[in-house]
């Protein structure tokens, strides 16, 4: 009986982790809870899982473990055995450490700044939009070289840098809505991923009602 739980909050940044479960063919138990229907928030009992109160979180017998790319880097780490991870001897080593951490320490963390934006209220012409959109701009324009350069965002190779990297492409938007039309790298690199079947299976899992947003 495996002891790696993962607890799935519906339209999250948790399916990264029963994503990675998926493509490492790990046994693992899935525990998914619904969002209020009202709020959108997490439930009480999801709340209660870590002093933090957010997903992702998973257990492992009496481990408690929250943040993405904390989970990431300890399921790639203690069950991966050398897969989906670049070793320091690696050429593109830095190339995945980058992307592995950019994708929460920058572009997640750039388009909270439009979500919160939006529930507070600010206008379209508040000074402080045109900060927040020209830092996401910067950031997709950088996304949308680096896949102009590599199949991967580290090289060749998919690594768990792509799977922290796709749900600010992908299931953000449905909070942050945005237009690919202008990235033809970033649209050709979301249909790579969902020809993968461990997504297929990892979101239909987590969340078989929600639309991929692969396009």
């Amino acid at each position: 009986m495996t002891s790696l739980v993962v607890h799935h909050l519906g339209v999250s940044q948790s399916e990264r982790v029963v994503w990675l479960c998926e493509e490492l063919e790990l046994a693992y138990e899935l525990k998914v809870y619904p969002r209020d229907p009202v709020t959108r928030l997490a439930p009480e009992a999801y709340k209660a899982l870590h002093p933090m109160g957010m997903a992702p979180v998973i257990t492992d017998d009496r481990l408690v473990l929250g943040e993405s790319g904390a989970i990431v880097d300890y399921i790639v780490g203690r069950y991966g055995e050398g897969r989906l991870a670049l070793t320091p001897e690696h050429p593109a080593y830095a190339d995945y450490l980058f992307w592995l951490h950019f994708a929460n320490g920058s572009f997640v963390a750039t388009e909270m700044l439009q979500l919160v934006a939006n529930a507070l209220g600010v206008a379209q012409d508040n000074p402080g939009r045109a900060f927040m959109n020209a830092r996401s701009a910067r950031v997709f324009d950088l996304v949308e070289q680096r896949l102009g350069e590599a199949a991967y965002f580290a090289g060749d190779a998919f690594t768990a840098a792509d799977i922290m990297m796709v749900f600010p492409l992908t299931t953000m938007r449905m909070f942050i809505p945005r237009d690919l039309a202008p990235y033809p790298n970033i649209r050709a690199y979301l249909q790579r991923i969902g020809e993968r079947p461990a997504y297929r299976r990892a979101m239909e899992k987590g969340d078989p009602a929600m639309p991929l947003m692969l396009s």
